[in-house]
């Protein structure tokens, strides 16, 4: 092998390496890596499901989701796509939220920002005609461990 050939290989390796490893993974939370849903987004999967269950560190998921859940309608039989979940830091809807997150099209939602849950955060999910509050303080951003398993689906109208 000429030395043509050998700086071409070292450099395609260099440059393999690069591309591999020199972005911040998505699956750390944060940067450019933050991973959110939106409105008319059809990139989630597995509906109604705890995302927490993979989303997590050394989980499969991709991203480590703080927030993440599905909404659904009223009736509780179809999903709410396209509304609104919020979260507070105090059950007072009169001040900004310290998140908002919006519902794709399969009426899933999360997000890997970084959010303090400390002694308990407020949410309320707004769909098309009224926005729902939950009463009590949530710790933990895996809104499926018990809605829709111990409680009432996370839900809107």
């Amino acid at each position: 092998m000429n030395n043509t050939h050998l700086i071409f290989l070292i450099i395609t390796g260099f440059m393999v390496f690069t591309l591999f490893y020199s972005c911040e993974s998505s699956s750390s939370g944060g940067g450019s890596g933050e991973l959110i849903s939106s409105f008319n987004s059809s990139k989630s999967h597995n509906t109604g499901s705890n995302c927490m269950n993979c989303h997590v560190q050394g989980g499969g998921g991709d991203g480590i989701f703080s927030v993440a859940g599905t909404v659904y309608d009223e009736a509780l039989n179809s999903v709410l796509p396209n509304s609104i979940v919020r979260i507070y830091s105090s059950p007072n809807s009169d001040e900004m939220p310290i998140a908002v997150i919006e519902v794709d099209s399969r009426g899933n939602f999360y997000t890997t920002a970084n959010i303090n849950f400390g002694d308990g955060l407020y949410t309320s999910v707004e769909g098309a005609t009224t926005e729902i509050f939950m009463e009590s303080p949530i710790t933990s951003g895996s809104c499926s461990s018990c809605h829709g398993d111990s409680t009432e689906r996370v839900w809107a109208k």
